[in-house]
């Protein structure tokens, strides 16, 4: 499906389905302006579309932005910034004192204008989200030349060393000298072209090896070989005049330069982005040419990326003390910052990859986030084509209830590429069907290498990470799967495709777990007819764990989904199959603690390596416990009462401890815990959050700050909504989300009190309780 027939349709559904009613606030509200320059990148403003994204700031009078896309991956599985764009302006109206840089929320755009001895100009930064291409228009009260130069670190090769190959594959092990070749830079009389190709070895490739996997190699999905990332920088008007070498925060570049052949009152500037599999560098170069030729005119594209951004912000929203625009007011900083992240994620809506929860599309130069790293612009920390799960999916979950179903294929499509791979790991090592998918995979499939372990014990099972926070955590994919299947229950959406992926998941644990007890004895059952889920892992804290809560309460709600799917989804084989499983996952594991009975992480386990909290994920994200279900008290005594649950209680990073208490209906721990997570981050841009656990901005911090206000506000058990389970009394709200069944449910409580609810279909508001009566 075309992204012009997506918008399309979701046009469509905005203007003449949904409820449309007068909103008691605006989003220009919501705006971030700056009425001075930044000092460098760190104080830079996001702004992209499609799935490209841009930092963009000024500095000493100068427009510099980085160029993001998604699957900009080089050999050693970095993703690549694809380089810095130097806007200067003749004579400079950026060098006085009257400056604003604004991010204009509704259209998607980031406007600069300056004023300095009579010459005002006004640069428009945008990006199409239809088309690969970023737009930067100057309008200036008189006429002024404009130059513009493409800046790239990578001319010449790179040897990054230590903490540095944190940035891709390799992390703390490389298994020889790492080398980033240069970039290609080639110039015409009018434009420039610049891109990164793949050499012929790649991480795929030494992964493969190690892992054992070389006999299959041709059999499996590669999506680093014969990668091409880069762009072309052209304008209307523009020439090439030459180069120029400087440094930048540490890492050295050089320019090449493109200038306007005559000063105009108004200058255009395009950089188209493409990555591709190509056999041919010019293969590759005839798309780029064609995707910076697109036919809609300047006005056109810019006309459906702006009625795109205006369908988007229909869509949701959660506005908290709405008419005040209070910045100080820290709920007011909670409702705007939910839009601010939403908007970040929104910049990669239809990208091939998924937004990384270690920095999306929106990283810059490391040395400001720890003095220490002096890298070049391509390092985020935990890796680029490297998939953490655990991490991931806070990243995706909120899409549901804010109505973004556009924006998860790109996470669900990247397992679809590589369940073969997951499925060859099962055959080849074990012998059994189903897809074998470790915690830290790479974008192949995969386990990261330096977590499966180059000094691996001789005889050590090669499916196995040797690695003592991941061994066996094998179940984070099951959100992933619940995802798919909860696409089905919001939108209506046709997950015919996604059924065998998740058939898969769920046959590996089935299969490999009789396995494993074949290995150990002549039972493959315990007395009682379940499977031994042991070795286990409860997420990465409880380790050796014997039935594991994470991946029985997976198992369990997972499998019951696939069970109330239609014939047309789930054949008759397939549910008699699911039936059967379903009696073979043991029963959720409990415990006494001083006379309360708990919800534990495992029946039994060897030892506790990280601060998750797993023995909740029967709270959130599986719902066996919460509003509206049995024995609330035993989740709320976990919360309140489990030794571990206190101490690794926090809001930072990937910290749930949030939404767990929104769920439980905790008003006062979900408000405190979420203005925690959703506050004004301690940088220039208000949800530059991080490095957390990870980097910055860390989007994990942000999903799950979404999830839990989301949950604060409105929850859907069984066929029941819920509105305000864990909503402040003080907190003043205008909300618009989404629930099951295709509802849409919107209104706005003032004072306490309901003042207007409107939920869509009329005949969905039976389902409606709502718990401040």
């Amino acid at each position: 499906m075309t992204r012009k027939l997506i918008f399309g349709m979701l046009f469509l559904y905005v203007v003449f389905v949904a409820p449309a009613r007068a909103q008691d606030f605006n989003w220009k509200d919501y705006n971030v302006s700056w009425t001075t320059q930044s000092k460098n990148s760190a104080e830079s403003m996001p702004v992209g579309g499609g799935d490209i994204g841009l930092n963009v700031w000024v500095e000493h009078g100068e427009l510099l932005l980085y160029l993001g896309k998604t699957g900009a991956f080089d050999e050693n599985n970095t993703l690549l910034k694809l380089g810095r764009i130097r806007l200067h302006l003749y004579p400079n109206p950026f060098e006085g004192q009257k400056f604003r840089q604004e991010l204009q929320l509704d259209k998607g755009h980031i406007v600069v204008t300056g004023e300095h001895k009579g010459v005002k100009a006004e640069v428009l930064v945008w990006v199409d989200v239809f088309s690969p291409n970023v737009h930067l228009e100057v309008k200036a009260n008189r006429k002024i030349d404009v130059e513009a130069a493409y800046e790239s670190w990578r001319f010449q090769d790179l040897f990054p060393k230590k903490k540095e190959n944190n940035a891709n594959s390799w992390k703390w092990a490389p298994p020889k000298p790492v080398v980033t070749p240069k970039d290609q830079i080639e110039v015409t009389a009018n434009n420039v072209v610049f891109y990164h190709q793949n050499q012929d070895s790649t991480a795929f490739d030494i992964v493969v090896n190690q892992q054992g996997l070389a006999t299959i190699k041709d059999s499996l999905y590669n999506p680093l070989k014969k990668l091409i990332s880069g762009g072309l920088v052209q304008g209307r008007d523009f020439v090439y005049t030459g180069q120029r070498s400087g440094s930048y925060m540490n890492t050295p570049y050089q320019s090449w330069i493109l200038k306007s052949k005559t000063a105009k009152t108004h200058h255009a500037l395009q950089v188209t982005l493409h990555v591709g599999q190509e056999t041919e560098q010019h293969a590759w170069k005839t798309t780029l040419k064609e995707l910076a030729a697109t036919k809609p005119t300047l006005v056109s594209s810019k006309q459906a990326t702006e009625s795109w951004w205006k369908s988007f912000w229909d869509r949701s929203h959660i506005v908290i003390q709405p008419g005040e625009k209070d910045p100080n007011d820290t709920a007011w900083q909670v409702g705007r910052n939910y839009q601010l992240f939403r908007f970040m994620l929104a910049c990669n809506a239809y990208g091939d990859y998924p937004t990384k929860f270690n920095g999306g599309l929106f990283t810059y130069d490391p040395v400001s986030i720890d003095s220490s790293f002096n890298f070049t612009p391509d390092f985020r920390n935990w890796g680029g084509g490297t998939h953490t799960a655990q991490n991931q999916r806070l990243v995706y979950w909120p899409m549901l209830k804010s109505g973004d179903f556009d924006m998860l294929p790109a996470q669900f499509k990247f397992y679809q590429r590589i369940l073969k791979n997951a499925e060859w790991r099962s055959k080849i090592y074990w012998g059994h069907a189903g897809a074998s998918f470790t915690e830290q995979i790479e974008n192949f499939g995969l386990p990261n290498p330096a977590e499966y372990n180059w000094k691996r014990p001789k005889d050590f099972d090669k499916g196995l990470e040797y690695n003592a926070w991941l061994e066996y955590e094998w179940d984070t994919v099951l959100e992933f799967c619940m995802m798919m299947l909860e696409t089905e229950r919001y939108q209506g959406a046709n997950i015919h495709a996604y059924i065998p992926f998740i058939e898969s998941c769920l046959r590996f644990f089935d299969e490999h777990y009789q396995y494993r007890a074949r290995q150990r004895g002549s039972k493959v059952l315990d007395d009682q007819g379940h499977l031994v889920l042991y070795p286990g892992s409860s997420a990465e804290t409880y380790k050796m764990a014997y039935n594991s809560a994470t991946t029985i309460t997976a198992l369990q709600q997972v499998t019951r989904r696939m069970l109330t799917l239609p014939e047309t989804l789930v054949d008759p084989i397939l549910k008699s199959y699911l039936q059967g499983f379903l009696t073979r996952i043991p029963p959720l594991p409990l415990r006494e603690l001083n006379g309360k009975t708990l919800l534990a992480p495992a029946q039994q386990w060897a030892r506790v390596n990280n601060t998750e909290s797993p023995q909740l994920y029967a709270v959130y994200p599986w719902g066996i416990y919460g509003i509206g279900k049995p024995d609330l008290a035993t989740a709320i005594n976990t919360y309140k009462y489990d030794p571990d649950v206190l101490k690794f209680r926090s809001h930072v990073g990937w910290k749930q401890h949030n939404i767990f208490a929104a769920r439980l209906g905790l008003t006062e721990e979900a408000k405190e815990l979420t203005v925690l997570k959703l506050k004004n981050a301690d940088r220039r841009f208000p949800t530059f959050w991080g490095p957390g656990f990870d980097w910055v901005p860390d989007h994990n911090w942000g999903g799950s700050g979404m999830i839990g206000l989301q949950e604060m506000l409105m929850q859907a058990t069984d066929d029941k909504i819920y509105l305000f389970p864990a909503w402040p009394k003080d907190w003043d709200v205008d909300f618009k989300l989404h629930a099951p069944n295709q509802t849409i449910v919107e209104g706005r409580l003032k004072n306490g009190q309901l003042l207007e609810l409107n939920v869509f279909p009329k005949d969905r508001e039976a389902a409606i309780v709502n718990l401040l009566k």
